[in-house]
C-alpha cells in the first residue's frame, strides 16, 4: 500500500428548491452581500484605526438582533462574511492579491457560507438525489452527481467540513468542501506510462500517442440562433434607453436570455474538460504540457493609430476560439487530478515543440505545409504525418528529459 496525502477539493451540485426557499436563499446572499460592504466601509473609514475583531463581532450580533433583513443570514455565515474579508486584507498586505472592493449588485455573485459540516447532514435518497440541512432553509434536495467521502458506504475515504451555496444564471448550486485522503505525489512508476499533450483549435487535444479528445459546438444550431437574438435585441433596447433610466423589462429579460444560454455552454464546456482530465490523469502518470502564455496570445492586432495592425478580423476570429477552449483551465484540473492519482505534470518550454522534427530532431525551413500537416525537410530524415501529433511527441520527449534530470520529482505542479 503506498503512502497517503491529504487533499480539499470541492464538489458541486445542483439544488431543488421551491420558490419560497430560492426567494429566502436570494435574501441571504444579498444579506451577506451588503455585510460586506459595511465592513468594506467600517475598515476604510477607520484607516489605520481599525476596530478589533472582538469589537466588529459584537457590532455583527447587535445589527443581526436589530436588523430583521440581516437576521435572514444565519449567524455562522455571518461569521464567515467576517473571516473571508479579513483574510483578503491579509492576502492584500501580503502581495497576494489586490485590496478587497465593493461588491455591487450587478456584478457579484450571490453565494451563502455554510463553514460548519455538523450542520449539513447530508443523506443519499437514492441514485440520483441526496438531501442537505441548509440553516433557515431546512431540508432540500440535491442532484447525486458523485460520491461524497464520509457519506457513501464504501465511498471515498475522507469527510465533509463544509459547504459554499452559489447562483448562477442556471439556478442554485452547493459546493461541497470535502478532505480526501490520495495517493501521495510521484508514487507511481511513469517509465511505461507517459504522454505529451499539444493544445490547438482543430484538435483540442492531441496526445503523442497518436489519440485526440475532441468535441462539438458547445451550443446547437438553435441555441446559436436564439442567442445571437437575444444580443441583438439587447443592443437596441439598450440603444434607445436613456442615460441613467432604468433598464425595462424587455431589456432585463433579453440579458437573462443571453446570460442563461451562455450558462449552458460553460457547464457543457466544463463537463467535457473534467471528463476529458479525469480520463488522461486515469490512464498516464506522467503527462508533458506546453508552457503557453495565453494571456499574451489573445491580444489584440488593431495595434495604434500611428501604427494600425493587420489582419485585425482574422487575429480577433483567433483570440475568441483560444479563449473559448479555455486551455489554462484544462491544464489546472489535469494538474490536481494528475497529483490525486499520484502522478506528475510537467511543463515544457512552447518555442520549437511545432517546428522541429520528432523523429530527427531537426529544425527544418517549411517542414510546417499547413496548419495540420508536418513535412520533414531535412533529407535524412523526410518524416511526414500530422502536425499536432508531430508537437504532441516532441512535448511527450521533452518532457521525459525534464524528469528524468530531476530525478521523477515534480519539475513544476499545478
Amino acid at each position: 500500500m503506498g503512502e497517503r496525502a491529504t487533499r480539499h477539493r470541492g464538489c458541486r451540485a445542483s439544488l431543488a428548491l421551491t420558490a419560497v426557499q430560492e426567494a429566502r436563499l436570494d435574501q441571504q446572499a444579498h444579506a451577506a452581500r451588503a455585510l460586506w460592504n459595511l465592513l468594506h466601509e467600517l475598515f476604510t473609514v477607520a484607516g489605520t484605526r481599525r476596530p478589533p475583531l472582538s469589537y466588529v463581532d459584537g457590532e455583527i450580533r447587535w445589527a443581526r438582533a436589530s436588523l430583521d433583513w440581516l437576521a435572514m443570514l444565519p449567524a455562522q455565515a455571518a461569521q464567515a462574511v467576517l473571516k473571508t474579508y479579513r483574510r483578503a486584507w491579509v492576502n492584500c498586505w501580503e502581495g497576494r492579491a489586490e485590496a478587497p472592493i465593493y461588491k455591487s449588485r450587478s456584478r457579484t455573485v450571490p453565494a451563502v457560507d455554510i463553514p460548519q459540516a455538523r450542520d449539513l447532514h447530508v443523506t443519499r435518497v437514492h441514485r440520483r438525489w441526496g438531501m442537505v440541512n441548509i440553516p433557515k432553509l431546512g431540508r432540500v434536495r440535491f442532484r447525486w452527481t458523485k460520491d461524497l467521502p464520509g457519506v457513501t458506504k464504501g465511498g471515498p475515504a475522507g469527510r465533509i467540513t463544509g459547504a459554499r451555496l452559489i447562483r448562477d444564471a442556471l439556478g442554485w448550486h452547493i459546493v461541497f468542501r470535502t478532505e480526501r485522503e490520495v495517493q501521495a505525489p510521484a508514487t507511481r512508476d511513469w517509465t511505461d506510462s507517459h504522454v505529451g499533450i499539444d493544445r490547438g483549435i482543430a484538435v483540442p487535444l492531441a496526445l503523442s500517442d497518436g489519440g485526440t479528445y475532441e468535441h462539438g459546438p458547445w451550443l446547437t444550431e438553435g441555441e446559436e440562433a436564439r442567442l445571437l437574438r437575444a444580443q441583438q435585441q439587447a443592443a437596441h433596447r439598450e440603444h434607445c434607453r436613456r442615460r441613467g433610466e432604468r433598464a425595462s423589462k424587455r431589456l432585463r429579460a433579453a440579458y437573462d436570455q443571453i446570460k442563461d444560454l451562455r450558462a449552458r455552454a460553460k457547464r457543457r464546456v466544463l463537463d467535457w474538460q473534467h471528463k476529458t482530465t479525469s480520463a488522461i490523469a486515469k490512464g498516464y502518470v506522467l503527462v508533458a504540457v506546453e508552457e503557453l502564455d495565453i494571456a499574451n496570445m489573445i491580444k489584440s492586432a488593431r495595434g495604434t493609430v500611428d501604427s494600425p495592425g493587420v489582419k485585425v478580423a482574422q487575429k480577433t476570429g483567433l483570440n475568441r476560439a483560444i479563449a473559448g477552449e479555455a486551455w489554462g483551465r484544462t491544464v489546472e484540473l489535469l494538474g490536481y487530478k494528475i497529483e490525486d492519482q499520484g502522478g506528475v505534470l510537467i511543463h515544457v518550454p512552447a518555442p520549437g515543440t511545432s517546428l522541429r522534427c520528432s523523429e530527427c530532431g531537426v529544425v527544418t525551413p517549411g517542414s510546417r505545409e499547413s496548419q495540420a500537416r508536418f513535412v520533414c525537410r531535412n533529407p535524412e530524415c523526410g518524416w511526414s504525418g500530422n502536425a499536432d501529433f508531430n508537437a504532441s511527441r516532441n512535448i511527450d520527449q521533452a518532457g521525459l528529459v525534464l524528469a528524468s534530470a530531476a530525478g521523477r520529482a515534480v519539475v513544476r505542479q499545478t
